[in-house]
């Protein structure tokens, strides 16, 4: 049986579907932008005005001066490093940290938790942060960008509510049958807790994919950088003079802005590429962890 809408209630939809297409364009145009002046014709892009929905004269060159770098490469690497070992360690030092202090047996439970919502309020400021990691000999390594940030304030708590919502009588149980904590973790608790692992995989690697400032305090060994920093040099700095050595003086100037353009986009297709896979977690992960909490 078809439902008839009112006159008032087509005009809504009429309007809602308007305001979300516009929503929709405002996100989405930027990214169309910038993928369509990355492989524009560098003479062409820079004399056009308007907007742009596909490339002005077709062209691959600026990727090739992007990949032909060695510094771009060296930082894709390096990213990579940090993103799955980082988040690797972020999750699972999270989850179980997450684990112990959700649980109702645990005496100071209260008391730990106080002190790490203390952490993200306060904090020991940069000169003695920075005077921290050299003493504990992390600066200018890899591991400096992965061990001081091991543990995210805000990611602990809500997995400890998700981990809270859990009913108790899985865990009783599982006792019961001789299983131990960790078993109980990895057996029971870890398998119903995949929506908050995939949301605590999603803030930590976008967070170590878009990390650059302290990469560029605490390391001074360019072969060590992430490509952010990279990236920040390009757009901020207008550093792209290493990538057009092969150019003429002329054209540099033309080049470096479709180069800018694909620097963009090899830096961020990635991690949009990983979202997709992990957004149908998001809502329910962090909803639970919130409203329960």
């Amino acid at each position: 049986m078809k439902i008839q809408r009112t006159a008032e209630e087509r005009v809504f939809e009429y309007i809602n579907g308007f305001l979300l297409f516009l929503v929709m364009f405002v996100c989405l145009y930027p990214m169309i932008h910038i993928i369509a002046a990355s492989f524009s014709d560098a003479t062409r892009i820079v004399s056009h005005r308007g907007l742009l929905f596909w490339p002005v004269g077709y062209s691959v060159e600026a990727y090739s001066l992007v990949f032909a770098n060695r510094w771009i490469t060296s930082g894709y690497l390096n990213t990579m490093f940090y993103v799955l070992v980082g988040t690797t360690l972020n999750v699972v030092l999270t989850v179980v940290a997450a684990y112990a202090l959700s649980r109702e047996g645990n005496r100071i439970r209260n008391i730990v938790m106080l002190m790490i919502t203390f952490t993200m309020y306060f904090n020991g400021g940069l000169v003695p942060t920075y005077m921290l990691i050299n003493n504990l000999g992390l600066a200018n390594t890899r591991w400096v960008l992965i061990i001081p940030g091991a543990v995210s304030a805000y990611n602990l708590i809500v997995a400890r509510t998700f981990f809270a919502g859990i009913p108790v009588a899985l865990e009783e149980s599982a006792k019961i049958d001789g299983a131990n904590d960790f078993q109980v973790l990895w057996k029971i608790y870890a398998p119903l807790a995949k929506p908050i692992i995939a949301v605590l995989t999603l803030f930590y690697g976008v967070g170590h994919w878009n990390a650059w400032f302290n990469a560029s305090l605490y390391i001074q060994d360019r072969s060590l950088l992430p490509l952010q920093v990279f990236l920040r040099e390009i757009l901020i700095q207008n550093s792209t003079q290493n990538m057009t050595t092969s150019i003429d003086n002329v054209d540099k100037m033309m080049v470096g802005e479709t180069v800018k353009y694909a620097t963009i986009v090899v830096a961020t297709v990635p991690i949009l590429i990983l979202y997709p896979f992990l957004q149908k977690y998001f809502v329910k992960g962090v909803m639970i962890g919130s409203i329960k909490g």
